[in-house]
């Protein structure tokens, strides 16, 4: 069983997101947000509140405990772009691009291994 948990048009560039959500994917769900608790950015922050979620949804919705569940994906897409311009030096003008991420964690119960 999977569960899924979205944020749209977060406030940060996919680049950044990824650099942080790279190493979640196959760490249980509590050993993921006690690494980003630890990790000093604004993208662990958001991921750690995203992951909340996705475990209240699998608590919630589906009746699972939250010790069984594993990340099985955390997926990182590019969401609109703000463009602007500033000012630069003999009438001309630099774009600015201010990115969006859009977010998706996929929980999965992890199965039994025998011996």
């Amino acid at each position: 069983m999977k569960i899924e948990a979205k944020l749209k048009h977060v406030r940060i560039s996919p680049k950044k997101m990824r650099e942080i959500s790279r190493f979640l994917n196959g760490k249980s769900a509590a050993e993921a947000i006690s690494m980003m608790k630890c990790i000093p950015r604004k993208s662990a922050r958001i991921l750690v509140g995203l992951f909340g979620s996705a475990i209240a949804n699998a608590e919630n919705n589906n009746n699972l405990a939250v010790s069984r569940l594993v990340v099985e994906s955390v997926l990182v897409e590019d969401g609109p772009v703000f463009k602007r311009f500033i000012a630069a030096a003999r009438g001309s003008a630099h774009p600015i691009r201010k990115r969006m991420s859009h977010i998706r964690v996929v929980l999965k119960e992890a199965s039994e291994r025998k011996g």
